[in-house]
């Protein structure tokens, strides 16, 4: 079973590489992040020409998330997380995929920090923590994918020294992070590739691709019962470079069957 993450950074104006990258790679799941479209502008019948179903939670010019399966049926669990009931913000959706829980989410970014939107993407992490510890007492393959907006260490980062100050990098993102982890939660990419410089995002400005400047900020963090079958992972770094592609490049595991 192969699952993906991937921030799209808008799924309508970037719709001709997602469709591309779907018919390329065939992923069996595929989490989507900033859709930056509502409710009715996601573009469905496209994905469903693709052969893929699609649950989704839009939101107007921002964020947005949604969860694509190919051949699979999807049931929904739960859009939104509890803890804030003046939260709006279209950033969490989770549903069963083939035995499989997966929880697509899209973390706030924070910045500038310290301020309100730095308070604002604590306080959402904490609501998640909550919620993943309920799912990791569930005791059954959890799949946590999408963009944290978190570089956990040093060694996810190009020139670490100068994120010092961004909220993605502050010690308090990175101990929520590592707090999180601590629930019981396996970090795919560094399991398999524990030394390894891998990024999943460059931005669009000073060439950053080009000069593989980027950031680990697109993470799956597996139950023990998911761990157990990770068989390989990945990021498609390639389709960083195509025209008009989002600053993202998609993350991918591979689990075994059952």
């Amino acid at each position: 079973m192969k699952i993906a993450t991937y921030n799209v950074n808008g799924v309508n104006g970037r719709l001709p590489v997602l469709l591309r990258w779907l018919e390329e790679t065939q992923p069996d799941v595929v989490c989507l992040q900033e859709l930056k479209a509502p409710q009715e502008k996601f573009p469905e019948q496209a994905i469903k020409d693709a052969g893929y179903n699609a649950i989704w939670h839009g939101q107007k010019s921002w964020n947005g998330v949604a969860i694509l399966a190919r051949n699979l049926e999807i049931k929904e669990s739960r859009r939104g997380l509890d803890g804030d009931p003046e939260d709006l913000q279209s950033r969490y959706i989770e549903a069963m995929v083939n035995g499989v829980l997966i929880a697509c989410l899209y973390l706030p970014n924070g910045n500038p920090a310290p301020g309100p939107k730095f308070d604002y993407k604590l306080q959402w992490f904490e609501r998640f923590a909550a919620h993943a510890a309920g799912l990791l007492a569930q005791n059954i393959p959890v799949v946590l994918a999408g963009d944290y907006n978190v570089i956990p260490t040093e060694l996810d980062a190009y020139k670490p020294e100068r994120w010092v100050e961004d909220a993605l990098f502050r010690p308090e993102t990175r101990l929520a992070f590592k707090n999180l982890l601590a629930q019981g939660w396996t970090d795919a990419i560094r399991k398999l590739y524990p030394e390894e410089t891998i990024y999943t995002f460059w931005d669009y400005f000073r060439n950053a691709y080009g000069r593989n400047a980027g950031l680990r900020i697109d993470h799956f963090l597996l139950s023990p019962q998911a761990s157990d079958r990770l068989k390989s992972a990945g990021v498609d770094r390639n389709v960083r470079g195509w025209e008009k592609t989002s600053d993202h490049g998609p993350v991918w595991i591979e689990l075994n069957d059952m």
